[in-house]
């Protein structure tokens, strides 16, 4: 089972509003070691995995184009439970600003989702 998954931000408050906002997110209090100048939260979406969101300045932008593929993580999903919420979430973020990747639509293997870009430019599956 996977515990979490973390990712580095730039802009720790900003990343945890968007979950908590957009998906439900219920955030730890925050952790902060002033020595190594880390933060970080761990964001839970009621059971399962956990999403840690970490910052600390001296850690380098990632170039990668966030629009193409590459190897590595290259996405996570969420479930929202419904078809019809992943289609009120996907337009709720498409008129807020967020870009949209793909979907909503129904995959080859079955999945109901659409692929959008949080406030970092990670790609976020949304699925039933």
């Amino acid at each position: 089972m996977i515990a979490h998954l973390a990712i580095w931000t730039r802009d720790l408050e900003r990343m945890r509003a968007f979950y908590e906002t957009y998906f439900g997110a219920t955030a730890s209090p925050l952790y902060h070691n002033p020595v190594k100048q880390f933060r970080s939260y761990f964001l839970s979406f009621g059971a399962g995995c956990q999403l840690e969101l970490m910052h600390r300045p001296d850690i380098p932008d990632d170039v990668a184009d966030a629009l193409k593929q590459r190897t590595g993580l290259i996405h996570f999903a969420l479930s929202v439970g419904s078809p019809e919420r992943v289609d009120e979430l996907t337009s709720r973020l498409k008129t807020d600003g967020f870009t949209w990747v793909d979907g909503p639509r129904t995959t080859g293997d079955g999945y109901y989702e659409s692929v959008v870009l949080d406030p970092e430019n990670n790609r976020i599956e949304i699925t039933v």
